[in-house]
């Protein structure tokens, strides 16, 4: 495509306006018309590039499922991004981030994703602070994905909702959709406003990935999600996805063992400039908490079953490769 192409340049203003009209949150250009920061095209699938293969996953194959007993490893990768390790040793990534392509949401990470090696990634929607699927290096990649997945010692469970579509914080983000004539909130919401919320059931844990799912959702989710051990939730101070309120009425209605606050403010991970604000008020409110001294967190079903409401805190602490 050459710059002095005038019908070129024109695709490239549909493009971009289509993509702030249509998928705004998602923010991404679509097809072909989406550069990374090397001036390279981006387009489809990136698995042809990685190094690693699936040995693994064929070693857990051949194994076979069994019981799973013994330590869940649950891992902090800055944001939303949370990665988990059964007790036999698959691992699963959710909600990778990366920069907005378009420009539209400016930067909100210095860095790009580190590129982890698991056997599985995941994405709960396609904003772009939780779908960065080509960042993950993985056997296989589940992008938004309801129903039931099952290998070896892990079963995910994928239950489709709606994003949080009205800002509850100071920053009223969801404003920008309508501005581009769209609405946020269902039935009418844009694509990248769906949700899929992922339970995952490993060790005897069963460990919910809330993603930036709205608060109310029907009683139908709230029965497909069952018992949950371990809540991830997407809080800060200056209440972006869901106000304390909002947080604490949910945790009051599932009555986790353990909730693990996200999408907040990280030390060098996030940017002033994404709006955020760290975590540390909403937990400092909480009856029961620990601010963790690193990015790994060990977990088995005999120590969780003690805990009532216990608030796990990783706060600047963010695993790097």
């Amino acid at each position: 495509m050459s710059i002095a192409d005038p019908s070129a340049m024109n695709r490239r203003r549909l493009m971009t306006s289509l993509a702030a009209t249509g998928a705004l949150g998602a923010a991404t250009l679509a097809g072909s018309e989406a550069k990374g920061a090397t001036g390279v095209t981006e387009s489809g699938s990136v698995a042809w590039t990685q190094a690693h293969n699936n040995n693994h996953v064929l070693e857990l194959q051949a194994a076979g499922a069994g019981p799973s007993t013994g330590e869940v490893t649950v891992e902090y990768w800055g944001h939303c991004a949370i990665k988990i390790t059964s007790p036999k040793g698959f691992s699963m990534i959710f909600d990778p981030w990366r920069n907005d392509p378009s420009g539209y949401w400016g930067i909100w990470f210095p860095n790009d994703f580190s590129k982890p090696v698991v056997d599985a990634g995941f994405s709960t929607h396609a904003h772009f602070d939780h779908d960065a699927i080509n960042l993950v290096q993985a056997t296989m990649l589940l992008d938004r994905v309801p129903g039931v997945f099952q290998f070896t010692d892990v079963t995910v469970t994928g239950v489709a909702d709606k994003h949080a579509c009205e800002a509850p914080g100071w920053y009223p983000w969801t404003n920008a959709i309508k501005e581009f004539g769209g609405d946020p909130c269902p039935p009418n919401n844009p694509g990248h406003m769906d949700m899929v919320t992922y339970v995952v059931e490993t060790g005897g844990i069963r460990i919910l990935i809330w993603g930036d799912n709205r608060h109310n959702p029907p009683d139908d989710v709230w029965q497909r999600w069952g018992r949950i051990d371990v809540l991830t939730l997407p809080v800060d101070g200056s209440q972006h996805i869901l106000s304390y309120d909002q947080a604490n009425g949910i945790v009051a209605r599932l009555k986790p063992k353990v909730v693990i606050p996200t999408h907040y403010l990280c030390e060098g991970t996030s940017l002033t400039l994404s709006t955020l604000q760290p975590a540390d008020e909403w937990v400092n409110a909480q009856k029961s908490k620990k601010k963790l001294d690193g990015a790994t967190l060990k977990l088995n079903a005999a120590d969780v079953a003690k805990m009532n409401g216990e608030f796990l805190y990783f706060g600047n602490n963010v695993m790097k490769t």
